[in-house]
């Protein structure tokens, strides 16, 4: 039977901080700003877990075009309403100096339950990433993918890394965030399923207990999504600058192409332990792009620009394919110049060095992380004049 080509359309979803425009602190969205979100862009803005947080989706793409003009659109609206309320939105995984807990969960039902669940684990949620949906229509293949792309999610973090900070301190990883979501049930990288119907009788067992009341309720970094015929990858962090949340969308969806033309051709991409995949994820959190990972076939570490270079000659044809050329060698511009924790620490670290208290270098920070996220749309500060 011959196995039908999946239609790769994407959609992109981005969590974003609020922040006081005066402080450079967390500040809870009143209600009349989401009112004016919600009134401007529908269903494509919804709270988040906190009230200092809002979340962005993008609808269904074909194209990184569209993709482009969504996000930009989206973060411009959400940057142009804010500061209407003296806000500003960043997109950074967690904020340089804001304490957990002095943050409130939304009033929200779906929220309150969580909140009231996880106890002390909940509280610390001051975090934000970026999902990529990629639509693989058949069950069974979506799943087969799933297995496979597990491999390349450390890759895809080190693109991605903006969480340095937490609580005032630099705390020498790249993803900070990924700690706090590990401390939550049902989170990490998920197991091996010889099937659909394996994952769903698996997922059933806790549905049928009571413990959750759908896969909404899973946060593995990879999933099948609940909701979509879609895989969703979510262990990245949300990327401060639009090129590179693009440029990780583009690579993630053009991997999943590159593994089904592999299943068309009954190949497959070799399987490894969650145990040895765990090891790169926590490389990917701790270094970023300046880091190496395993490469498990030579049983070496290799610096990760090397494998990204690998990794784009892997998806050429998929990229040519879904028109996304630019956006894929883009993540070789990420890699040479850094991510935005790499340029979170180095203003942290000019601004001590030219004379800043540790307050006004943080703040300086979430300045810096206030221009990256809006840059390039409507919202984009202006330039001061002298």
């Amino acid at each position: 039977m011959t196995l039908k080509e999946p239609s790769f359309s994407f959609g992109i979803e981005e969590e974003y901080h609020l922040v006081d425009r005066t402080t450079r602190d967390l500040a809870a969205a009143p209600q009349e700003l989401m009112d004016a979100c919600l009134e401007r862009l529908g269903d494509q803005v919804s709270p988040e877990f906190l009230k200092s947080q809002i979340e962005i989706g993008t609808p269904v793409c074909r194209s990184f075009a569209k993709a482009r003009q969504q996000l930009a659109h989206l973060r411009g609206t959400i940057g142009e309403i804010s500061g209407e309320f003296g806000l500003a939105p960043i997109a950074a995984a967690t904020h340089p100096f804001a304490h957990h807990l002095q943050q409130t969960p939304t009033e929200k039902e779906r929220y309150q339950s969580l909140a009231q669940d996880l106890q002390g684990v909940g509280r610390r949620l001051v975090i934000c990433g970026m999902h990529v949906h990629a639509g693989i229509e058949d069950d069974e293949l979506r799943i087969d993918i799933m297995n496979q792309v597990r491999y390349f999610l450390p890759h895809l973090l080190m693109l991605s890394t903006s969480s340095p900070f937490w609580q005032r301190q630099n705390t020498g990883l790249k993803s900070y965030r990924l700690t706090i979501m590990q401390a939550l049930p049902r989170t990490g990288m998920p197991g091996r399923f010889a099937g659909w119907s394996e994952y769903q009788r698996t997922v059933n067992v806790l549905v049928k207990a009571g413990v959750i009341e759908d896969a909404t309720k899973i946060w593995w970094d990879l999933r099948p999504s609940h909701r979509f015929p879609t895989l969703e990858m979510r262990i990245t962090d949300v990327c401060t600058r639009l090129d590179d949340a693009l440029s990780v969308a583009a690579l993630y969806v053009c991997l999943c192409r590159m593994l089904y033309r592999l299943r068309r051709a009954n190949q497959s991409w070799r399987m490894y332990p969650v145990f040895l995949l765990n090891e790169n994820r926590w490389r990917a959190q701790r270094y970023g792009v300046d880091g190496s990972l395993f490469d498990f076939g030579l049983g070496t570490l290799v610096p990760f620009r090397d494998l990204l270079r690998e990794i784009q000659d892997l998806v050429a044809e998929d990229a040519e394919a879904l028109g996304c050329q630019a956006e894929v060698a883009h993540a070789t511009n990420i890699a040479r110049e850094g991510t935005s924790a790499d340029r979170q620490v180095a203003e942290y670290e000019r601004l001590r060095t030219a004379g800043a208290s540790e307050d006004e270098a943080l703040k300086g920070v979430v300045d810096l992380l206030i221009v990256e996220t809006l840059a390039g749309t409507k919202a984009a500060p202006r330039p001061s004049v002298a």
